[in-house]
């Protein structure tokens, strides 16, 4: 695989804050690479650096070969909403695409088939400010795809959509990855990463503090994370010995072991309590892991299971 993208020591500075703080990584072609950490992280910063709406005050970034062109072939999301409230909405996609230089009967066919896609084919000729949060992100999604990029670059694009609508979004995305788009994905949304990304770069206080293939990070990690499913109130779980930290939810619970815990030990402590269902030790979960590395200070984390 080749590198599309490369970043290198990037620092960007606003005021007396060091937003970001020599940020480096690569991106390569083919490939969906989680951009990842709590919200204030640095991600937004680096990422309108990548686009060019900000210039780094040190270090470099590098894309599609350096060509200048190569930003019409970018696809960029933004976190906050970038639509014209007044214009309607296949109007509005068609403008979004002249911009980056596609016009045409083939552009027009393009943007009625993402409008049946998104179910927003008889939204066609509202204003943008009359559809609902949900809906105008999906119009903002398809102003992305339009032009057809090779490099996708989306800030939080599942931000106000329902559960249909992000495995909608989720499904997309491995279409694209499969047929051979590069996808820079920024979330602070863990679980949703871990199912669709190839590699992680987790950003904190505006450095890299993890970076790799996933799969390779988790296993790094080690078998210390106990996955349980089962019927009853686990609550107690969390409070045993054996356990370092426990995320409880409805009929099951992820448990980080204390170091020298045995599991063993865990499941004798079920018994009478829970009727278990999967008693599994695994890798830690990106969450976990998200939590190991930046601490859990005020951190509100979205719910992955």
């Amino acid at each position: 695989m080749s590198v599309v993208l490369s970043v290198r020591d990037v620092v960007k500075t606003f005021g007396a804050v060091r937003a970001v703080d020599g940020v480096s990584f690569t991106v390569q072609r083919g490939t969906i690479t989680g951009l990842l950490g709590r919200n204030g992280a640095g991600k937004t910063t680096t990422i309108r650096m990548i686009t060019g709406v900000f210039f780094p005050d040190a270090g470099s970034i590098e894309w599609l070969g350096s060509d200048r062109d190569a930003r019409d072939r970018i696809g960029y999301l933004p976190e906050e909403r970038g639509l014209y409230r007044q214009m309607k909405v296949k109007e509005h996609l068609l403008f979004l695409a002249e911009i980056k230089g596609k016009r045409g009967s083939s552009v027009t066919a393009a943007a009625e088939r993402w409008l049946k896609r998104f179910e927003l084919w008889d939204k066609r000729d509202s204003k943008v400010e009359e559809l609902s949060k949900g809906n105008q992100q999906k119009v903002q999604l398809i102003g992305t795809l339009l032009h057809d990029p090779e490099l996708i670059i989306l800030d939080e694009p599942q931000s106000g959509l329902d559960p249909v609508n992000m495995l909608l979004v989720r499904n997309l995305l491995r279409e694209l990855k499969d047929e051979g788009r590069t996808i820079l994905l920024s979330t602070h949304m863990m679980a949703e990463a871990e199912r669709m990304a190839d590699e992680i770069i987790l950003v904190h206080k505006g450095k890299v503090v993890l970076s790799g293939a996933l799969d390779a990070v988790r296993d790094s990690f080690g078998k210390n994370t106990l996955h349980i499913d089962y019927e009853g109130d686990g609550g107690f779980l969390e409070q045993l010995p054996q356990v370092k930290r426990a995320t409880i939810v409805p009929n099951g619970a992820e448990i980080s072991l204390a170091d020298g815990a045995d599991p063993q030990q865990i499941l004798e402590a079920t018994i009478g309590k829970l009727r278990i269902r999967r008693f599994e030790l695994a890798a830690p979960s990106l969450e976990e892991i998200f939590i190991e590395q930046v601490g859990a200070e005020t951190m509100t984390m979205e719910a992955s299971r």
